[in-house]
């Protein structure tokens, strides 16, 4: 049985959390649209620092919302990530 897109992320996000992964973090984020708002002129974060837990607080709260077509492409990063060794 496929997992559910919730069950994937949390998966990730308890292995990213593991390898303190800011990448995986800052990669998801790039890849929502809700995070426009986020991003600066030079693709950076930013302001946005401090702790991989930030990070994961930001990444949450953009997940948070109707994922809508952007759901596929990041239920195929979740995997790939989980299949990484």
């Amino acid at each position: 049985m496929d997992q559910s897109f919730e069950e994937l992320r949390q998966a990730a996000f308890d292995k990213a959390r593991d390898r303190h992964d800011i990448g995986f973090f800052w990669d998801l984020v790039k890849h929502l649209r809700a995070s426009a708002s986020f991003a600066t002129e030079d693709g950076s974060m930013g302001g946005i620092g401090g702790s991989i837990n930030d990070a994961i607080e930001i990444v949450r709260e953009l997940l948070g919302k109707d994922l809508g077509d952007d759901e596929p492409l990041l239920r195929a990063k979740l995997e790939s990530y989980l299949a990484q060794p």
